[in-house]
C-alpha cells in the first residue's frame, strides 16, 4: 500500500478532452497535473490523430500505472454519441498503445464514489475533488472531470484490494 501509484484519469470528448493526473501514496492523494487537449479544425479524423497524440504525450511524461476513462452515455444526437464513442475509443487506444491498463466507469459511478449521489451536480463533484487533492479547484471544468475519474479509480481500487483480502483464507495460527 506503501508504493506510489499514478493514475490517469479522461474526460473523453472530439472537441474538448479532460485529463488529470493524480498520485495516491501511502492512503494520500495528490494532484500531479491537468488540463485539456483542444483539437483544432472540422476535420473529424485529424481531430482524433490530435488527441491520440497529444494524450500519448501526456502518458509519456506523466508514466501512469492505470487509467481510468469514463464511459459514454447516452446523447440525444447520435451522432454526438458516435464521435463521443470514437474519441473514446482513440483515448484508450493511446493509453494501450503505452501498456497502460485502462479501467472505464459510468458517470453516476463516478459521482456517486466521491460525492455519494450518482445524480451529484459538476460543482459538487469538483468541491469533493479538490478537498481529496487538498487544492483549490480552478482547473477546467473537462479537466475535473477526468480528475473525478482517476480518484474514482484509486477509491475503487482501494475497495477491491479490501475486499480481495476479506475473502483471502485466514491463518489459525
Amino acid at each position: 500500500m506503501g508504493a506510489p501509484l499514478t493514475v490517469l484519469g479522461i474526460d473523453p470528448g472530439s472537441r474538448c478532452l479532460g485529463w488529470g493526473l493524480v498520485r495516491e501514496c501511502s492512503g494520500v492523494l495528490s494532484l500531479v497535473d491537468c488540463g485539456v487537449i483542444r483539437p483544432k479544425g472540422d476535420v473529424f479524423s485529424a481531430r482524433l490523430a490530435f488527441i491520440f497524440s497529444a494524450l500519448s504525450e501526456v502518458a509519456a511524461d506523466g508514466r501512469p500505472d492505470e487509467a481510468a476513462v469514463e464511459m459514454v452515455f447516452t446523447h440525444k444526437n447520435v451522432l454526438s454519441a458516435l464521435k463521443l464513442g470514437q474519441a473514446r475509443g482513440v483515448a484508450v487506444a493511446a493509453c494501450a498503445a503505452r501498456g497502460v491498463p485502462v479501467f472505464d466507469y459510468e458517470p453516476a459511478v463516478v459521482k456517486k464514489t466521491l460525492v455519494g449521489t450518482g445524480q451529484a451536480e459538476k460543482s459538487q463533484v469538483a468541491f469533493m475533488v479538490g478537498r481529496m487533492l487538498g487544492v483549490k479547484p480552478d482547473w477546467p471544468v473537462d479537466a475535473g472531470d477526468a480528475l473525478a475519474c482517476a480518484v474514482c479509480r484509486l477509491n475503487m481500487r482501494r475497495m477491491e484490494m479490501l475486499t480481495a483480502g476479506a475473502r483471502s483464507p485466514r491463518s489459525s495460527l
